[in-house]
């Protein structure tokens, strides 16, 4: 059997504590459960919220509530309201989220997103 093997389990995310992560402006409050080679969140971003960074790790992004954009690196932007998602795999977008509005999102990612030439 794997280390990597995840038994099943109930997360009740009400007992995961939130961690504030400020951004260039607003912030964003993470929910994090950690596994190996997986990390499973949920992400709120504030009013106004623009990251403090240019993202290339891979995720799944679903939208729970509300409405982001995600912005590359070369311009495009994607605007995700609820019950959207998007999928990258690491090192191959430029990307960082805005939103006027409050938002609350599912973000997963780990190894199995690494990118494989």
């Amino acid at each position: 059997m794997s280390n990597k093997n995840i038994p099943f389990q109930v997360i009740n995310w009400d007992f995961i504590a939130k961690t504030d992560h400020p951004g260039e402006k607003g912030h964003s409050t993470w929910q994090t459960v950690q596994f190996e080679g997986l990390r499973i969140r949920i992400v709120e971003y504030s009013a106004g919220y623009v990251a403090d960074h240019w993202c290339q790790k891979g995720h799944i992004v679903y939208c729970l509530e509300g409405e982001f954009i995600t912005e590359q690196e070369n311009g495009k932007q994607f605007t995700l309201t609820k019950g959207m998602s998007y999928v990258v795999t690491d090192d191959l977008s430029s990307h960082r989220s805005l939103a006027q509005n409050p938002v609350k999102l599912l973000i997963v990612d780990g190894d199995f997103l690494k990118y494989q030439p």
